[in-house]
């Protein structure tokens, strides 16, 4: 990656390299927020990616990886370097995700963007280990053999690249003897030093040995446990504890489950620490930008007007004469249309009660149970808060108490869709930025929000999908929302219930428009094309 040479970059890759992650990820942001240099920004971005990746926030690591996507040029030398990571970063996400055609697009993009050979052999390799994790192991064979001879320019890489090559023959055919490549790769990683490397190996020798050579197996286990405590990597530490348990002498048993039990939990809680630190980090930065062009607005409003009440001097008082007689005329007017309004108002009034109760309590309570159902078990007092907090809504209803506007909109919609993700189905959102929702309505945009919360319960009831996609868009005069999902699809004869009828006329009465894509051959489409003011 170019190196930057800002004092807040600076700054951020010294708190990274000490694992103050916190403060690293607080100055990277702080860059994307202030910072002029959109190549500057994109690698910002990119350094926070790969943070929120390794906390285990794969979906917001996407996000913010598309957001460094926006500030790149794949015309542009300098770029490219940024452009393949990201797509690389992406790819692994996907990965980790399960999403492996996505994740087949976004190396091909890498590999198509890398003009540097080992740049095309990390992508490649990574490509090959998506083959590998869906079993393919003929094509991933057949592309580690291809980069083969071009990564020995790159002694790390050709270390990389023979290890995964003999493990997917072995995989591939359990007699096959992938032990002289491995111990091959290995001899290379300790000349080199390649802590990283050595780390792998001694997992691919423990995983070989594993049902031939128990003694040896166990061997190589101990032997990632301490270099994975050299590496202060917790991820590894607990795999080579649990080879260990495996392999080791039944008293060592208890001890060794106790270590990795209090290191599991510890890594759990400190990845949910990470993630809720990092959001709360974008949260305040945000808010301060904000804070700060009000307050830029209001010193440029008090501005105008004095000059204004300099220029128009006498001019004032003929005004206030014309704005008397013009407000008398009004009055008299006004008087007549009450009678009608008021009649209007009590209809209006009665509808939007209506639409309330749906959206706040039925709704919210189906959320309320998704997120029950697929979150990583909500205690009881984070779910009596919710409970509360739908009781409140409900009593405001009844009392007629306006509803406050939410806060990061972007933000709230990553909320809302993600409570309905969970094992069986996969929740995927795409463009969802902050500048997109800037230019829409508060009205409409709870409007779309009651919008996209039907379509995820009819998911969730009818549908039977294990993939949805949520992509969001701009175009010449508004934003599309494009809903996908790999359900059972709408048939062409469906009567549309209440929910669907009410999702129709909502977007219909912001003078938008909702096309539902019926017995599609892979599941349910549904485009929203929403205007802005």
């Amino acid at each position: 990656m170019p190196v930057a040479t800002t004092p807040d970059y600076k700054r951020a890759l010294s708190f990274w390299d000490r694992g103050a992650l916190d403060s690293a990820y607080f100055y990277f942001n702080k860059i994307v927020t202030g910072s002029k240099d959109s190549l500057q920004i994109a690698i910002a971005y990119n350094s926070m990616a790969v943070m929120q990746s390794d906390a285990g926030d794969y979906f917001g690591s996407q996000e913010t990886l598309l957001n460094s996507l926006r500030y790149l040029q794949p015309g542009k030398v300098d770029n490219r370097y940024c452009l393949v990571s990201d797509y690389n970063e992406l790819g692994s996400n996907s990965v980790q995700l399960q999403q492996y055609d996505l994740a087949f697009e976004y190396y091909n993009k890498a590999v198509y963007l890398a003009r540097d050979k080992g740049a095309r052999v990390v992508a490649l390799n990574d490509k090959a280990y998506a083959y590998q994790q869906q079993r393919d192991y003929s094509r991933a064979t057949d592309l580690l053999d291809s980069i083969l001879p071009a990564s020995q320019a790159y002694p790390k890489q050709y270390a990389r690249v023979l290890t995964n090559l003999a493990a997917v023959r072995w995989l591939a055919n359990p007699r096959y003897l992938a032990i002289g490549d491995l111990l091959k790769a290995m001899a290379i990683r300790r000349s080199l030093e390649d802590d990283w490397g050595l780390n792998s190996s001694y997992a691919h020798l423990s995983d070989y040995y594993l049902h031939t050579r128990p003694d040896s197996a166990l061997y190589y286990s101990r032997a990632m446990l301490a270099i994975a405590r050299k590496l202060k990597s917790p991820d590894d530490e607990l795999e080579a504890l649990k080879k260990v348990m495996v392999l080791g002498p039944v008293g060592e048993m208890r001890g060794t489950f106790a270590i990795y039990a209090t290191l599991r939990d510890s890594l759990e809680g400190a990845r949910t620490r990470a993630k809720n630190q990092y959001a709360l980090i974008r949260y305040e930065s945000e808010k301060n930008r904000v804070e700060n062009l009000r307050l830029q607005r209001e010193a440029a409003e008090r501005r105008v007007v004095l000059i204004r009440q300099r220029a128009l001097g006498v001019g004032v008082i003929a005004m206030l004469l014309v704005l008397m007689v013009g407000g008398i005329v009004w009055y008299r007017k006004r008087k007549r249309e009450l009678a009608w309004e008021q009649e209007r108002a009590v209809a209006e009034s009665m509808l939007a009660v209506s639409k309330r109760v749906h959206d706040v309590v039925a709704n919210g309570l189906y959320r309320l149970m998704a997120e029950v159902e697929h979150g990583a078990g909500m205690g009881v007092e984070p779910l009596l808060d919710r409970l509360e907090s739908l009781y409140t809504q409900s009593r405001d209803i009844s009392y007629g108490s306006p509803k406050a506007p939410g806060g990061d909109y972007a933000a709230k919609l990553v909320e809302l869709l993600a409570a309905f993700g969970g094992a069986d189905t996969k929740v995927l959102i795409v463009g969802n930025d902050r500048a997109l929702w800037a230019a829409v309505e508060e009205d409409a945009r709870r409007e779309l929000e009651a919008v996209l919360l039907e379509l995820m319960i009819n998911m969730k009831r009818h549908s039977g999908a294990r993939n949805v996609v949520v992509r969001f868009g701009r175009t010449v005069t508004g934003v599309l929302v494009d809903y996908i999902d790999n359900g059972v699809g709408m048939p062409v004869s469906v009567v549309f219930g209440n929910g669907l009828t009410s999702t129709e006329n909502r977007i219909l009465g912001l003078g938008g428009r909702i096309i539902f894509g019926k017995n599609t051959p892979h599941g349910l489409r549904v485009s929203v094309d929403l205007p802005m003011d």
